[in-house]
Parts: C-alpha cells; structure tokens; sequence
C-alpha cells in the first residue's frame, strides 16, 4: 500500500464517522418528535443543509430505521429501530442480573431494575430479598415517577422544565394535587447525592433508595432498593454502598 493509498483510506475512514455521526444527531433528533418531524425541521435541529438531510433520512428509511409520517414529507423512527432498542433492554436485564443478585446478596433486599418510559416507570427485572419481610413487585409493573425512589432518580438526570412537565403530565392525569416545590428538592438533593429516596411516597410502610443511568440508546433506568420502612434507617447506610458499588460496576458493565 502506498502514502496515497494510505491517506485515502483515513480519510475515507473519518468520512464514514462522520457520516455515522450524523445520522445518530438526525435520530436522536427523531426520538424527541414521535409524531415526526419534516426534512426542514430537522436540518434546522442538527444544524445540516437540508439537501444533507436529505440523503441521510433516504439511506435510514431503505433501512426500516425511519418511515414516512403522516405529514407531508415528515419522517418518524421506524420499526426497525424499535426493535432493536428492545434487544438492548432485554439485553441489559441480562447485563445486569448478576450485579442486582450481588447486591441482593451484600444487603438481603429486594433489588429492581426499571426503565422510564411514556412517563412512567416499568419494572424490567427483580431480585427478592431473603428477609421474610420484604417488598415485592412484579415485573412489568407500572409505577408513578413523582413518588418513587427510582422515578426520583431518573427526574434528577432531566432538566427542571423537562422534570417538571413530567411531573405535571403525572399530577393531571392521576388527579393529583401538584407539589413541585417538594419534589424539586427531592430532585435536588439525589443530584447532589447520586441517590434519589422514597420515604413512605408511594407505599405506606415501605420506602426506597435508588440511583439511575443511561443505557447505550438512551433510555434511562433506574436501580432501586425497596425496603420495609421500620428497618429503613437502620439498612440506610449499608444499602447506599452497595448501591455506590454497583454502579461502578454497571459503568464498566455498559462501557461508559
């Protein structure tokens, strides 16, 4: 191989990145827009030339990553990408189950694996604790995000607007009285801790520590430990190591 030879392919090479680069940025730009979003609205998001924009949602759509909307010349994420994001959460329960079995192990709790969406938490995955008293949920159970050591957690990584549109979208829909003002502070103090806490919130007699994280796509999740709330304090301590220690784990787990 020549210089030449070797000089075209680097920079063919860093070609391909940045075209890689670039359909993540018009992706990524599709996920905050279910309801699709035109050619120009999305040059105007990723900051490309429309003609660019162009040639990228053509390759995506022969790939089943986007398919036309029902607007006029809008695209939305297709079914392929759909399912592969559903093959990185399944696989992640896989990823995780011997970190949440570890850490079952180290405290005798209950230990759950959930992931936001639609607003709502989604228990993806638990351990059962090896107390005769302790919490159980069953997987693929909905629960709020305003009340729950894990909802907490995946609150603190948004934004205050995007937080508190959230949490109002919950308060109206479950015809509750909104307190922004008290769940801000909870929001605040799992940022400044890493971990968000449930105080008797969501379940009498129960409460909860939890942290969370992004995965590969995107998708935030949550790893919470439910306790029974007259053991609580005395757990408090013990539970929030094991817990630092996990996501450590996880970290290198997801390569982040």
């Amino acid at each position: 191989m020549t210089v030449e030879d070797a000089d075209t392919d680097k920079a063919g090479a860093r070609q391909g990145v940045q075209v890689i680069a670039r359909a993540a940025a018009v992706l990524r730009t599709l996920k905050e827009a279910p309801g699709g979003m035109s050619l120009g609205q999305i040059a105007e998001r990723v900051e490309l030339p429309r003609s660019t924009v162009q040639r990228i949602v053509q390759a995506l759509q022969e790939e089943r990553l986007v398919i036309t909307s029902g607007t006029a010349g809008g695209v939305r994420l297709g079914p392929e990408l759909h399912a592969l994001a559903r093959a990185a959460r399944y696989n992640i329960v896989d990823q995780l189950r011997p970190l949440l079995q570890e850490l079952m192990e180290d405290t005798g709790e209950t230990v759950d694996l959930s992931v936001l969406r639609g607003g709502r938490m989604i228990f993806l995955d638990q351990v059962q604790g090896t107390h005769r008293l302790r919490a159980v949920s069953s997987v693929g159970e909905v629960f709020p995000v305003t009340s729950t050591a894990n909802g907490r957690a995946c609150l603190a990584l948004l934004s205050d607007s995007e937080a508190r549109k959230m949490a109002e979208n919950e308060w109206e829909r479950l015809d509750q009285e909104p307190d922004w003002p008290r769940l801000s502070k909870a929001l605040n103090i799992a940022r400044a801790t890493g971990f968000a806490e449930d105080h008797d919130d969501h379940t009498d007699g129960i409460s909860a520590l939890g942290f969370a994280f992004t995965d590969v796509v995107g998708d935030l999740h949550s790893v919470s430990v439910p306790i029974p709330s007259p053991r609580f304090g005395q757990q408090k301590t013990a539970v929030m190591a094991a817990l630092q220690r996990l996501r450590t784990d996880l970290l290198r787990v997801l390569g982040s």
